[in-house]
């Protein structure tokens, strides 16, 4: 914390000393965040108000051991592994070894979440496909892959179908990285089942970090919801909640079509930035939160238009916020054939094919290529 009050201060929602300094332990607020909550009186740490205004569970203070301990528990049990992860951000889904831990005998059932907020165009099946190769590459082999919505109670039937097929006399465990909607889906599979709305609150959460929620089934196995596993490598943690309310999907995407000559910029509010390198003049179409700016202007230009405007008109994040927010990094590709540059935790832009391209994104956050999807 830093010394700027003689007495602590203490997160009205669960009692934590308020701290800006390390985002993954207790009662961390970002600086923005507690300068309002000193003025409106009203002031919880990150996790509360993530828990409050987004029912975002968010585990604190997770060491290695902690994680590894976690691992090895789920390897040791007789599991179906219900890996829920973001289609709109796979790689900061990932948790990190996963496939060495679930052991020989434990399928995995992967669950996209969130595809209430994919445009009709798109095709289910071209994402599922992507999806299971995605998690191919990164060591699972799932038995299935479906798209589901926890919020809109999309598909909530067939992924109940999946499991009871799947399971085999064995306990569920959910797992997944905070920011999935894990706890959401949760809240869905109890409805559906017992017509139980909203079971899980923050009143089955105490403060240990590896303390787990563990739901009888009518067989005498259980469901069981693990907490989920922070990865530093996704937008959600760059930003403050309230600006991932803007950059972060949440209706139906409505796509907005630019026609561009080479060496244009787009910038998507001041968080990511997309450069039309070389190549045709050619529509290019992206795929964000429909409140999300989007500011075209000249490649030449724009370190210059970002180093002058990121905070006031290209945001978010905020002028106040600009402190602590990461630069951003550049990846470029050659595209070959009509493909998507994927901004992870944003969206993404699909690019003709024989252009070159770049987008910039926050450091440690990915930009990849696909085909396209739609």
């Amino acid at each position: 914390m830093t010394e700027m009050h003689d007495e602590e201060l203490r997160c009205i929602g669960c009692g934590a000393i308020i701290q800006t300094t390390d985002p993954d332990g207790l009662g961390y607020t970002p600086n923005s965040a507690l300068k309002k909550g000193l003025e409106t009186g009203e002031l919880y740490c990150q996790r509360c108000f993530r828990l409050r205004h987004y029912n975002e569970i968010a585990p604190v203070s997770l060491t290695d051991d902690d994680f590894l301990r976690l691992l090895n528990h789920i390897r040791d049990a007789h599991a179906l592994i219900v890996y829920v992860v973001d289609i709109f951000d796979f790689n900061g889904s990932l948790i990190p070894g996963l496939h060495r831990f679930v052991g020989n005998d434990n399928p995995v059932l992967l669950v996209g979440n969130k595809e209430d907020v994919l445009p009709r165009s798109l095709r289910r099946r071209k994402l599922t496909d992507w999806l299971r190769q995605q998690a191919n590459l990164a060591g699972l082999r799932p038995i299935d892959t479906l798209l589901v919505s926890a919020k809109k109670n999309h598909q909530i039937d067939q992924l109940l179908a999946e499991i009871e097929k799947h399971r085999a006399d064995r306990d569920v465990y959910v797992v997944g990285v905070t920011n999935v909607g894990k706890s959401t889906l949760i809240n869905a599979i109890i409805k559906q089942q017992t017509g139980v709305q909203d079971l899980i609150t923050t009143s089955r959460f105490p403060g240990t970090t590896l303390d787990k929620i563990e739901i009888p089934l009518d067989d005498g196995h259980k469901l069981v919801d693990t907490p989920g596993i922070i990865h530093q490598e996704q937008m959600a943690h760059v930003l403050s909640a309230k600006d991932l309310k803007i950059v972060a999907p949440q209706k139906e995407i409505k796509p907005r079509t630019f026609q561009l000559n080479d060496s244009q910029t787009i910038f998507l509010g001041g968080v990511a930035r997309f450069d039309y390198v070389k190549g045709p003049h050619a529509g290019i179409v992206a795929y964000f939160e429909n409140s999300l700016p989007l500011h075209r202007t000249k490649l030449a230009n724009a370190d210059e238009f970002y180093k002058k405007h990121c905070g006031d008109l290209l945001t978010p994040p905020t002028s106040d916020e600009m402190a602590d927010f990461p630069p951003l990094e550049r990846h470029e590709f050659a595209i070959k054939e009509k493909s998507d540059l994927v901004f992870e935790g944003l969206g993404w832009i699909t690019v003709p094919a024989g252009t070159t391209v770049a987008g910039w994104a926050p450091k440690g956050v990915d930009v990849l290529v696909r085909r396209a999807m739609i």
